[in-house]
């Protein structure tokens, strides 16, 4: 896959960021800003992908993140998307 997806939503009630996708095994994340946010998606997309032994081609992971903000009570939103670049933190082959 080239570009792994991600959805980033605002949480209202509990005033945090929440990260999920179904296309990166096992992630479901949280924080209390959308930088924060994905500081930590640059650290737990390649640990993820590994840990479920997903194979990707290169060095890289590349990431989108489309984050959105549901006004409270009403049906008006933001939307916007990103794209991220990390470096892959691979474990070298063993003997």
């Amino acid at each position: 896959m080239d570009t792994w997806r991600v959805t980033a939503f605002w949480d209202e009630e509990a005033k945090i960021w929440v990260a999920e996708s179904d296309e990166v095994p096992g992630l479901a994340t949280e924080a209390p800003t959308l930088e924060t946010l994905v500081e930590k998606l640059k650290i737990m997309i390649p640990e993820l992908l590994d840990l479920n032994g997903v194979v990707y081609e290169g060095d890289e992971v590349r990431f989108e993140v489309a984050s959105r903000i549901t006004g409270h009570g009403t049906t008006a939103r933001r939307l916007a998307v990103a794209n991220y670049h990390v470096a892959a933190q691979r474990d070298p082959p063993r003997a």
